[in-house]
C-alpha cells in the first residue's frame, strides 16, 4: 500500500495539470449533473413491508384522495375573538387556497365547527320532533282499533245475515219456487245487505288507508330514529375534536395535498403561507409541512464554523497559502461528494440530512486528512528532503494512514445498512462517498498542488531558520536531543508522570457524562423541534394551547370492511369501529374521515393526548395495533395504522432494535482493524474501550441538553424533547471512524519510537509528543466544523452537530491524548504483547510506510522522527 501511493504521489507531481484537469473535469461533470438532475429531499420516513407503508399503498390504490400528504394552517387573533369579518375574511381565503392545483381539499374551520356545535341541538330537536310524532302515533292508534273492531263487528253481521237469508232461499227452493219468485220474495233483504256491505267496505278501505298512513308513519319514525342514532354517535365520536378555539381566538385548518407534501414545489408553498397571512388582524402560521427549507444545506453557522478551522490552520501552518491548501482540498471534495449526491436526488428518495452529513464529514475529515499529509511535507522540506521525493513519501507514508483511516469511516458508514432501512443506508452510503472522494484528493490532487505551491507552504522565516540549523555540524544529533527535551515537559509528560491520576480521572469524567444517556428517548422531531421564532413553531405551539397537542400528529387508521355493505351498514360499520378505537386509553376522539366507493376501504382520524413525539402517543400507536385483532373480532374490520405519526414510530423502533446490532458490528470491527495494524491486544482493547466511553459520553450529554433541557439556553434549545431516532446510530458510526483516525496516528507515533529502539515508557512520551501537535489541530478543526452545525437551520442536524463536536472533543483530549498513554505507559512492553501464532497468521499491514522509509534513498533519518509541526 505504501509503495503505491508512493508512485501515485510522484506521478500526480510530476503529472501536476493533467492531475488538476482531471479533478477540474469531474467537479465540473458532477456540478452539470446536479444543476441538470436533482430533484428534492425528503423529511419523511418510511420502511418498506412495515404495516405503515401497506396501508399507505392500500389508500394510494382503493382511495387516492386520501393518500396525499397532509399540513395545517394555524390561525390565531390574539387581542379580541374573531369578529364576523374576519371569519368570512379566513373562509374566502381558504377556499381560495383550495382552488390552487395541488390542493385537494382544505376543511374551513368555522363551518366545520358549525356543524360540531350544531350536532347535539339538531340531535335535541330531532329527538323532541320524533317523540312528538310517535305521540301523535301512539294517540291515533285507538281510534284505528276501535275503527278496526267496528268494521269487524260490521263484517259478522252481515256475514250472519247474508247466511241467513241464503238458509231462506234454500228454503223455498226446496219448496219448488222458482228462482224468479225466491229472488222477488229476498230482493228487499238482498239490497239491505247489499247496502250494508257496500257501507263496510267504503269503511274498510278507510281504515285500510289510516292503518298504512300509520304504518308509514311508524317506519319513517323508525328510520329517523335510526339516523338520529348515527347522527348522536358521530357526535359523540367527535366531541373531543375542535376545528374553532372555545373562546374564538384560533381556528385550525387542515389542508389535504394530492401528493406528498415534500414533492410540494416552494412557488405552491409560498403562495399558501402568503394567502393565510392576508386577513388583517388574524396571524397565520403554516405547519412544519408546510414552511421547511430542505434543500438548503449550508448556513452562516457552518460558514462560522470552517472560519474558526482556517483560523487555526494559518496560527498551525503560519502561511495563508498552507493554511489554505486543507480547506480547498476540503471544499473541492464536498463539492465532488455532495454535488453527486444532489445529483442522484431525482433518482433515489434521500432524507434532507443526507446530503448536510456528507457536508458535515467531508469537511471535516477533507481539512484533516490534507493536513496530516501536508504537515509531514513541510517537516521533510524543513529537513532538506528534495521536494519531489518528500511529496511521493508523505503520500507514502502519512497517506497510507490517511487511506486506513479513510476506510475505518467509510466501512462505519456503509455498515448503515445493516439496520435494514433504506433512508438510511442511502444516507451512510451518500455519506462514505463523500470520505472516500476525500480520501481520493488527498492522495492525488494535493500532491499536484503542492508542486504548483512550491515552498511557500513555509513561511520565509522558517526557511531562514531551517537553513541556518541545517548547516551545523551535527544537527541532527542536536535536534534528537531538543526533541527528547520537548517530549520531558508539556501535558504527555504530565500524563505519563502521572498515569492512574489521568486514567481514573478520565474515566470519572466520561461515566458522569454518561449518566443522563440512562433516560435516552428516541423519536422523529415535530414543530416542537423547531425554532421558537419561526412559523412552524408557531403554529405548533398554537394548536397545543388551542386544541391540545394530539391535534399535531393525528393518527391515520385505515379499516377494510367486509363485502356487500350499503351505504347505511358500512356507516354502522365505521361508528363501530370507531367506538373501539375510541376506548383505548390516550385516545381524545376518532371519527371516521373517508370511505371508498365501493365501501370496502375507510379512513378514521384518531387524535391522541400528546404530540407525535411523546411517549404516550407511542403507546397510544402499539395500543390500538394491540387492539386491531379484538376490532376484526367484533365488527368484522380489520385495521392498520399509516401516516405520519405511525410512521415515525416504526422508523424509531426499527432503528432502536437495530441500534446494539451496529454497535456490536462497528466494536467489534474495531478491535480486528487495529489488531491487524498494531499487532497487539491491548491497544485494539484500549481503543474500542476508550471509544466506548466517548460514545457514551456524547449520547448522556446531548440527551442532558437536547431532551432535558439543560444548558438549553447556551445551545438555543426551548424546547427539550426526544433526540432523533437515528442520530445514536449515526453518532456511533461517525465517532467511531473519527476516533480511529486519531487512534491510528497517536498510536503509530508511539510504535515508531518503540519499535526504533527507546524503551516503552519513554516511547509513550515521545511518540505523544510528535503527534500531538497535528492531533490537537485536527481535532479543534473538527470539533470547529462540527459545532458550526450546532445552530443549523436544519434543527434535525443540530444534536447530531453537538454530539460529534463534543465526541470528537471528548475522544481527541480525553481519550486518545490522556487515557490511552496513561493506560500505555502502565503496561509498558507488555502494552505490544502478541501470541507468537497469532503474530504468524497477521499480515503485516506497514500502516506507517516504515519500510518505505527503509528502501527509499531519499529519505533522511531525520525525517522518520522528526513530526512537530512547523511554527510551533
Amino acid at each position: 500500500m505504501a509503495s503505491l501511493l508512493y508512485r501515485i504521489g510522484r506521478f500526480a507531481y510530476d503529472r501536476r495539470w493533467l492531475v488538476i484537469a482531471l479533478w477540474v473535469v469531474i467537479i465540473a461533470a458532477v456540478g452539470g449533473s446536479a444543476a441538470a438532475f436533482h430533484g428534492t429531499t425528503t423529511n419523511t420516513f418510511q420502511i418498506p413491508g412495515t404495516e405503515t407503508q401497506r396501508m399507505l399503498d392500500k389508500l394510494k390504490a382503493d382511495l387516492p384522495s386520501s393518500a396525499g400528504g397532509n399540513a395545517t394552517l394555524v390561525f390565531e387573533s390574539p387581542d379580541a375573538p374573531f369578529a364576523e369579518a374576519q371569519r368570512k375574511d379566513l373562509s374566502a381565503a381558504l377556499q381560495k387556497i383550495k382552488g390552487l392545483e395541488g390542493v385537494q381539499s382544505v376543511t374551513d374551520p368555522f363551518a366545520t365547527q358549525a356543524q360540531l356545535d350544531g350536532a347535539t341541538p339538531q340531535i335535541a330537536d330531532g329527538e323532541k320532533q320524533l317523540n312528538a310524532a310517535q305521540s301523535q302515533l301512539d294517540a291515533g292508534k285507538p281510534q284505528l282499533d276501535a275503527a278496526k273492531a267496528q268494521l269487524d263487528a260490521s263484517k259478522a253481521q252481515l256475514d250472519a245475515g247474508q247466511a241467513q237469508l241464503d238458509a231462506q232461499k234454500r228454503a223455498l227452493a226446496a219448496q219448488g219456487l222458482p228462482e224468479a219468485a225466491i229472488a222477488q220474495a229476498t230482493a228487499s233483504a238482498q239490497a239491505q245487505l247489499d247496502a250494508g256491505r257496500a257501507q263496510y267496505e267504503a269503511g274498510k278501505a278507510k281504515y285500510d288507508a289510516g292503518a298504512k298512513q300509520a304504518a308509514d308513519g311508524a317506519e319513517t319514525i323508525a328510520q329517523k330514529k335510526a339516523d338520529l342514532a348515527l347522527g348522536k354517535r358521530q357526535a359523540d365520536a367527535s366531541a373531543g375534536l375542535r376545528f374553532v378555539s372555545t373562546d374564538n381566538r384560533a381556528a385550525i385548518a387542515p389542508i389535504q395535498f394530492t401528493k406528498s407534501t415534500d414533492s410540494l414545489p416552494q412557488s405552491l408553498r409560498t403562495q399558501i403561507q402568503d394567502i393565510a397571512s392576508s386577513v388583517n388582524g388574524v396571524k397565520g402560521y403554516a405547519s412544519k409541512e408546510l414552511t421547511q427549507d430542505i434543500n438548503q444545506i449550508f448556513g452562516p453557522a457552518e460558514a462560522i464554523g470552517v472560519a474558526v478551522a482556517a483560523l487555526v490552520l494559518i496560527v498551525m501552518l503560519g502561511t495563508f497559502v498552507a493554511a489554505g491548501l486543507p480547506l480547498v482540498m476540503a471544499l473541492v471534495g464536498v463539492a465532488a461528494g455532495v454535488g453527486g449526491t444532489f445529483a442522484l436526488t431525482g433518482l433515489i428518495e434521500m432524507s434532507s440530512v443526507t446530503p448536510m452529513l456528507g457536508l458535515m464529514l467531508g469537511l471535516a475529515v477533507g481539512i484533516d486528512y490534507s493536513l496530516f499529509i501536508l504537515n509531514r511535507h513541510r517537516n521533510q522540506l524543513l529537513n532538506g528532503m528534495d521536494p519531489r521525493e518528500s511529496v511521493a513519501l508523505a503520500i507514502g507514508t502519512s497517506g497510507t494512514a490517511v487511506v486506513f483511516a479513510g476506510l475505518t469511516v467509510v466501512i462505519a458508514l456503509v455498515a448503515l445498512v445493516v439496520p435494514g432501512l433504506p433512508f438510511l443506508a442511502v444516507m451512510g452510503v451518500a455519506a462514505a462517498a463523500t470520505v472516500a472522494v476525500a480520501v481520493l484528493i488527498a492522495v492525488t490532487l494535493l500532491p499536484a498542488v503542492l508542486r504548483l505551491v512550491g515552498r511557500r507552504i513555509v513561511s520565509k522565516r522558517r526557511w531562514a531558520k531551517a537553513d541556518r540549523e541545517n548547516v551545523k555540524p551535527g544537527h541532527e544529533a542536536e535536534a534528537a536531543r531538543a526533541d527528547l527535551d520537548k517530549s520531558n515537559h508539556g501535558w504527555g509528560a504530565w500524563v505519563t508522570g502521572h498515569p492512574w491520576i489521568a486514567v481514573v480521572a478520565s474515566v470519572l469524567l466520561l461515566g458522569a457524562l454518561t449518566i443522563p444517556a440512562a433516560q435516552l428517548h428516541l423519536a422523529l422531531p415535530d414543530g416542537g423541534a423547531d425554532p421558537v421564532d419561526s412559523t412552524s413553531y408557531k403554529a405548533y405551539d398554537a394548536t397545543g394551547r388551542y386544541f391540545g397537542a394530539g391535534m399535531t400528529g393525528p393518527i391515520v387508521v385505515v379499516g377494510e370492511l367486509p363485502a356487500g355493505l350499503d351505504d347505511t351498514a358500512a356507516k354502522v360499520k365505521q361508528l363501530d369501529v370507531v367506538d373501539q378505537l375510541r376506548s383505548v386509553p390516550g385516545v381524545v376522539a376518532a371519527v371516521p374521515l373517508a370511505l371508498s366507493p365501493d365501501h370496502r376501504t375507510a379512513v378514521f382520524r384518531v387524535v391522541p393526548t400528546e404530540g407525535p413525539a411523546s411517549a404516550s402517543t407511542v403507546q397510544v400507536v402499539h395500543d390500538l395495533r394491540a387492539e386491531g385483532p379484538a376490532i376484526q373480532s367484533q365488527t368484522g374490520v380489520s385495521i392498520g395504522l399509516t401516516g405520519q405519526t405511525a410512521a415515525n414510530v416504526d422508523v424509531t423502533s426499527k432503528i432502536a432494535d437495530a441500534l446494539p446490532v451496529y454497535l456490536a458490528i462497528v466494536v467489534g470491527l474495531s478491535f480486528l482493524l487495529l489488531l491487524l495494524v498494531f499487532r497487539s491486544l491491548l491497544v485494539p482493547v484500549l481503543a474500542t474501550a476508550g471509544f466506548l466511553l466517548s460514545l457514551g459520553a456524547a449520547f448522556g450529554s446531548v440527551v442532558a441538553v437536547y431532551q432535558l433541557g439543560w444548558l438549553g439556553p447556551v445551545f438555543d434549545v426551548t424546547h427539550p424533547g426526544p433526540i432523533l431516532s437515528f442520530m445514536p446510530i449515526l453518532l456511533i458510526g461517525i465517532l467511531f471512524g473519527l476516533a480511529m483516525d486519531y487512534q491510528v496516528f497517536i498510536t503509530s507515533g508511539i510504535r515508531e519510537s518503540f519499535a526504533h529502539g527507546q524503551e516503552a515508557h519513554l516511547a509513550v512520551r515521545t511518540g505523544f509528543h510528535h503527534a500531538a501537535k497535528v492531533i490537537t489541530a485536527a481535532a479543534i478543526i473538527m470539533v470547529s466544523v462540527f459545532a458550526g452545525f450546532i445552530f443549523s437551520h436544519l434543527t434535525m442536524v443540530r444534536p447530531l452537530g453537538f454530539g460529534l463536536a463534543l465526541g470528537v472533543l471528548l475522544d481527541a483530549f480525553m481519550v486518545r491524548m490522556t487515557l490511552v498513554p496513561a493506560v500505555m505507559r502502565l503496561f509498558g512492553k507488555a502494552a505490544w504483547w502478541l501470541p507468537r501464532w497469532l503474530d504468524r497468521l497477521l499480515p503485516d499491514l506497514d500502516i506507517e510506510g516504515a519500510k518505505l522509509e527503509r528502501t527509499t534513498a531519499a529519505a533522511r533519518p531525520r525525517a522518520e522522527e522528526e513530526r512537530e509541526p512547523v511554527g510551533s
